[in-house]
């Protein structure tokens, strides 16, 4: 053999060589890194850490937010006055919120530290003479938009949780509740045909979560009357909705993430797999195993607006949990979920009172969805 066919079988075995490792390398990728993580669990140590949250603010009447609309000098009243049943933590919202914890929290772990207490103020707070007056309130004029939709829907919340709880004092308190529960359940039939577009921030307003909490309820009450008025509002809002910025959350204000409380409230209504083929335009990053979303961070946790963020990571984390029980496929949303209950869990437990008298209720609900 000469020089120049040597030099060409030899160029030519390298060649095939190289081929050769290029397609290994192609078809021989490098698995992906599974991490492992447990979920968070919500404990009977937790819960008793998580109660005095609520019940320390329950029957605080000052500071308080009233976000009042005033007509005359007769709607003017301190805050007990004019809400005998959520007139602590702050605001009304967050007091009725404060409840439902309560109540929930009792209903998992009937042997509290402090089960006695927690009884004795449901008792004093949802009276049957309180809750009209709550009522009367909304009959007032100027106050019929009061607390749209977001106090409306936690409202629902804690009359569902009530419902669902098996104990003698769970049907006091739901018979008490009712006549405002009633109202809450019409005003939302009536409100959602004349709603003809969502609002879509990450704050109170926002329409899919006041809805999903709501739907929540008419399943478990069995309403059709709400779930039809409900059914027809996704329907409108959200059915072609697709590419969502979940890229420009959060604001700074944020507790609600506007993208996964919309996918939330979808994935109620929709089946699994009608809910997938929606997803897949609504939010398609979801579906990779690489998918990641950093929690808010919260730079200062006494200021009251920026202490929200603590709020949308538990937010979140329902969200991304919901998601995942929907879809199991979709199981690496948990980590997500779970990280950023991590950030948040840690330190709502303070003496800012701008978190604290409301924190705990998301950070209850986020861990009662973990699973």
């Amino acid at each position: 053999m000469d020089c120049r066919t040597m030099l060409k079988t030899i160029a030519t075995t390298i060649i095939f060589f190289i081929i050769l490792l290029g397609c290994k390398d192609s078809q021989n990728t490098k698995p992906k890194v599974v991490t492992s993580f447990a979920l968070p669990e919500l404990t009977f140590n937790e819960a008793n850490r998580l109660v005095r949250l609520p019940l320390d603010c329950l029957q605080t009447e000052y500071p308080n937010k009233l976000n009042q609309s005033l007509q005359d000098s007769t709607h003017l009243g301190s805050p007990k006055q004019l809400h005998p049943a959520f007139y602590g933590c702050y605001d009304w919202h967050s007091s009725v919120h404060g409840h439902w914890s309560l109540v929930s929290l009792l209903k998992q772990f009937p042997s509290l530290n402090q089960a006695s207490t927690i009884r004795n103020k449901l008792v004093e707070n949802i009276s049957k003479e309180n809750v009209l007056a709550e009522v009367d309130y909304f009959n007032m004029e100027g106050n019929k938009s009061y607390e749209r939709t977001y106090g409306w829907a936690w409202i629902l919340k804690l009359a569902e949780e009530l419902h669902t709880w098996q104990d003698p004092l769970a049907r006091d308190l739901e018979v008490n509740l009712q006549p405002l529960t009633n109202y809450i359940v019409e005003a939302y039939i009536e409100f959602l045909p004349k709603l003809n577009y969502p609002i879509r921030v990450g704050e109170h307003t926002n329409t899919a979560f006041g809805l999903s909490l709501a739907w929540d309820y008419a399943v478990a009450l069995e309403d059709e009357a709400l779930k039809i008025a409900i059914t027809s509002s996704v329907a409108r809002f959200y059915e072609n909705d697709a590419d969502c910025p979940i890229i420009w959350e959060p604001s700074g204000f944020d507790f609600l993430s506007p993208c996964l409380e919309e996918a939330n409230l979808v994935r109620k209504i929709y089946g699994p797999e009608k809910f997938k083929k929606w997803l897949d335009k609504f939010l398609p990053q979801l579906a990779d195993p690489q998918f990641n979303l950093e929690p808010g961070k919260v730079s200062d946790r006494t200021d009251g607006k920026l202490v929200h963020l603590d709020g949308l990571n538990f937010s979140r984390a329902w969200c991304l949990y919901g998601i995942a029980e929907t879809l199991p496929q979709y199981s690496h949303l948990k980590q997500i979920a779970t990280e950023h209950i991590n950030y948040s869990l840690p330190s709502i437990v303070d003496d800012n009172y701008s978190g604290t008298h409301w924190l705990g209720s998301f950070a209850l609900y986020a861990l009662n969805t973990a699973q």
